[in-house]
């Protein structure tokens, strides 16, 4: 039989959560305002919202904000020598201190 080559397919250790930050968590990156310009990590949460997160290939990479879209951010990665656009929501990435 043949695998499954579906959108999360070999992502299992990717996106598990570690033993202590198991549970619900807090809310704080919920609350966090992003400007446009500004460097965030895409860090994507293995949670409830999958239809929102990006694709794997886009986990810990940095990017710029450059626009807000309803409650979506859209998000600019350089990836090689060309640029991509990521449609995201907050839940999934995390400002560059």
């Amino acid at each position: 039989m043949r695998h499954s080559k579906g959108y999360r397919s070999r992502c299992r250790k990717l996106l598990r959560k570690r033993p202590r930050e198991r549970g619900r968590g807090g809310i704080g990156y919920l609350l966090h305002e992003y400007e446009v310009g500004q460097k965030v990590q895409i860090d994507i949460r293995p949670g409830p919202s999958i239809s929102t997160a990006p694709h794997r290939r886009y986990q810990g990479k940095v990017g710029t904000i450059i626009e807000k879209r309803g409650r979506a951010y859209v998000i600019e990665v350089p990836v090689g020598s060309s640029r991509k656009v990521i449609i995201t929501t907050k839940e999934h990435i995390k400002p560059i201190k």
